[in-house]
């Protein structure tokens, strides 16, 4: 293997190779989880109007005193005719306050007595909701790259964006390499272990906001490698494949991707688990040859196919990290830096940070539970429980 590059250029490399896809009008009811392709402005005042917060009476800031009710202004049905003092008019939460009324009486604070009600004194502002509280016209209130969730999805729908404008999703296939490799459904047979990766990898592509255009299993044979690559890299966006990127005599990835024109942008990570990790690109698509071992395959996923996802798609593939207190001891590996899979727990004193169980890459139920992946730089010896390390949440 050449010689092995930081998490951080591998990042870098991979970023650096990455032009967004393009933007496209998407159903509102379509958009969750994708990323706004252009700045959102409020086209108008929100609330639009002078509004009540509380079910209640309308009135004319002052004193208490016995008001007489001359009407009605519903959410919908605005009343028609404007108040005086010394007048009250019923109201409900959200309809429009009546001409010449500044406050509202919530409807327990006050005595009905027929077409009479007794109020206390209440200050002018109390209980109204006035226009443009919430946003003003002309206001940005979201930015292009923003994800769309289910808040933006309500303010989408608030300032009046049927069709907002989203990055396109990027199109993915996910290639698990691997004789060894039956379904989930299959019986075993000696040496055999079922295909996890492919679910796991789709998954991981399909939260990261990405369409799964393909997923396949692959014999360990030059041919079958050559053409599950070809027809992978004519229909997807980013191809990811997992096992068959080592130095074994059946790790064919390699050559069938130089074969169909795919450069090699690094090979080899100085990285716990992940060393084999490779990528590249060309034919107008991305490729991740991922390890087969399954942590390392959705660790690697996790750290450079799931940013170039997000960045193609016109968000922002900036990982988010933190410190965290170690509860427990963790040996350090004295080449590469050490991605631990770790639940979080909050405390007085901040977030603290454990391994979820043994950190082999084989095992594949020390992804459950786990919160965070936290990262342990090379070195020798080990850390101790009560030192800190960065955190990037998952």
């Amino acid at each position: 293997m050449p010689e092995l590059i930081s998490l951080e250029e591998a990042r870098a490399r991979v970023l650096g190779a990455v032009a967004p896809l393009g933007a496209e009008r998407v159903a509102l009811a379509a958009c969750l989880g994708r990323f706004l392709g252009e700045d959102v402005v409020a086209g108008e005042d929100l609330p639009p109007f002078d509004a009540s917060a509380m079910d209640g009476y309308a009135v004319v800031a002052g004193e208490g005193a016995e008001l007489p009710v001359v009407g009605e202004s519903r959410a919908g049905a605005p009343a028609s005719g404007a108040l005086e003092a010394g007048q009250a008019m019923r109201i409900s939460t959200g309809a429009v306050m009546p001409a010449g009324a500044d406050a509202v009486v919530p409807v327990e604070r006050v005595t009905e007595r027929g077409e009479i009600v007794v109020v206390p004194a209440v200050e002018a502002g109390a209980n109204v909701r006035s226009a443009g509280e919430d946003m003003r016209a002309g206001e940005r209130v979201l930015a292009a790259g923003a994800p769309i969730g289910p808040a933006e999805l309500a303010v989408l729908a608030s300032v009046g964006q049927p069709e907002p404008l989203c990055g396109r999703r990027p199109r993915v296939a996910v290639l698990a390499t691997g004789d060894e490799l039956v379904e989930p459904g299959a019986a075993l047979a000696p040496g055999q272990i079922r295909n996890s990766n492919a679910f796991a990898l789709a998954a991981q592509a399909e939260r990261a906001g990405a369409e799964v255009v393909l997923r396949e299993r692959v014999p360990d044979a030059a041919r079958a490698t050559r053409d599950a690559l070809r027809g992978a890299l004519e229909g997807a966006d980013v191809v990811c494949v997992s096992g068959g990127v080592s130095v074994g005599p059946h790790d064919y990835v390699k050559p069938a991707l130089a074969e169909l024109g795919v450069e090699q942008r690094f090979w080899g990570v100085r990285l716990k688990p992940g060393k084999p990790t490779w990528f590249g690109s060309g034919s107008g698509s991305l490729v991740f040859g991922l390890p087969g071992n399954p942590v390392s395959a959705m660790v690697t996923f996790h750290l450079f196919a799931r940013p170039a996802l997000i960045a193609l798609a016109g968000g922002d593939p900036a990982a988010e990290r933190t410190p965290a207190i170690l509860d427990t001891a963790i040996k350090r590996s004295k080449g590469r830096d050490h991605v631990v899979r770790c639940r979080l727990t909050v405390a007085a004193d901040g977030l603290h940070v454990e391994p979820t169980k043994a950190q082999n890459s084989h095992v594949l139920s020390s992804m459950l539970g786990a919160s965070a992946f936290g990262y342990v730089p090379a070195g020798d010896g080990e850390l101790v429980a009560g030192d800190r390390i960065d955190v990037e949440l998952l």
